[in-house]
């Protein structure tokens, strides 16, 4: 029934939509790497309304931002799918974004709509920036696994933790900021400092930590990560031979709430299309398919969450936050301090 109804919304908006028979418009979705929606999720779309999809993986999320800055006005697509809310004003004071005010929501809770009053973009999930560790690495040396970030300055686990640049990758401005939020003004600098001198390694973006760093995923030698407290289940999933349980696990005291958002680009010559493609990504078609291949939580409230996702994804009841006015205000001076106090 959801399926039907999400066809006949879109094909009567269709009618409107300018495309033809004759002259099919195909849409240019800009995502992040990380970005891997099931195969042929886009036909229910390109059936009713008769507009293609192509999808573009640029890099991480903070180099797609820099990207859509640099072209905004003149952009390389149609929609950006994977801002969120550590970068969005960075996009906004680009004026990256053609406001649009999309269909569905209502289905969408209030809390995830902060900081987008003119409806410049729209949440399409949410998660949680978490430091992940590997479970095993832990018990053979018979080493307690960090609780928090105060553990992560301690000799005991100099040269154990792996992050990403918050420079180039989103989950690493996220973690900077989850410091920011931790320790204060007066305190975080010191801190990284700390982290620095305990042998903390820093690469450019989460697959590049995750996947050759990481050993809890593919034989790294590092047993800590900045990941994602929905980082769990995916091992499970995807773990060939079959298992029951994930390799890693959360750290909760570390985990900093992250909203995803996808916008219209500013320029686009398909804006009516581009706003039908905005509603499928957050009608239940599409968002159902988001906790299994993207491992995050879909924004549309009426979305049901699979039984092994909730399982081993971690949830903290009290995240780590920061608002976005904060953010906008502060982000390029903190960077700049980041840069200063750990890669100089």
């Amino acid at each position: 029934m959801k399926k039907m109804l999400l066809v006949a919304t879109l094909a009567l908006a269709a009618c409107g939509s300018g495309g033809s028979a004759d002259e099919p418009v195909t849409l240019t979705l800009i995502a992040h790497e990380s970005f891997t929606p099931s195969e042929g999720i886009f036909e229910v779309f390109t059936e009713t309304t008769g507009i293609r999809v192509e999808v573009v993986n640029a890099g991480d999320a903070g180099e797609i931002v820099t990207k859509a800055a640099l072209t905004s006005g003149n952009p390389e697509g149609d929609v950006l799918w994977g801002v969120d809310n550590t970068l969005l004003s960075r996009a906004l004071e680009a004026n990256v974004f053609e406001p649009y005010e999309s269909a569905n929501l209502s289905a969408i809770a209030d809390d995830l709509r902060v900081g987008i009053p003119a409806f410049e973009v729209t949440p399409v999930d949410s998660g949680d920036v978490c430091i992940n560790y590997d479970i095993a690495w832990y018990a053979e040396r018979g080493i307690d696994p960090p609780t928090g970030l105060d553990d992560l300055i301690d000799d005991t686990y100099a040269g154990h933790l792996v992050v990403q640049s918050p420079l180039t990758s989103s989950p690493g401005l996220a973690f900077m900021l989850a410091t920011i939020a931790r320790y204060g003004e007066d305190a975080w600098v010191d801190y990284w400092t700390e982290l620095r001198d305990n042998d903390v390694l820093v690469v450019d973006g989460w697959t590049e930590s995750y996947y050759n760093e990481f050993s809890g995923t593919q034989g790294g030698e590092r047993p800590l990560v900045v990941s994602y407290g929905s980082s769990p289940p995916a091992e499970v999933v995807f773990a060939d031979p079959p298992r029951d349980d994930a390799p890693t696990a959360v750290v909760l005291d570390t985990c900093f709430r992250q909203v995803e958002y996808a916008g219209i680009l500013r320029g686009t010559e398909h804006p009516k299309e581009a706003g039908l493609l905005i509603d499928f990504l957050t009608g239940e078609v599409f968002q159902a398919d988001l906790p299994l291949t993207q491992f995050v939580y879909p924004a549309n409230g009426g979305v049901a969450l699979p039984e092994v996702f909730t399982t081993h994804s971690a949830r903290p009841a009290e995240p780590l936050t920061m608002t976005p006015e904060r953010i906008a205000e502060n982000r390029v001076a903190w960077l700049d301090t980041w840069n200063a106090a750990v890669l100089k």
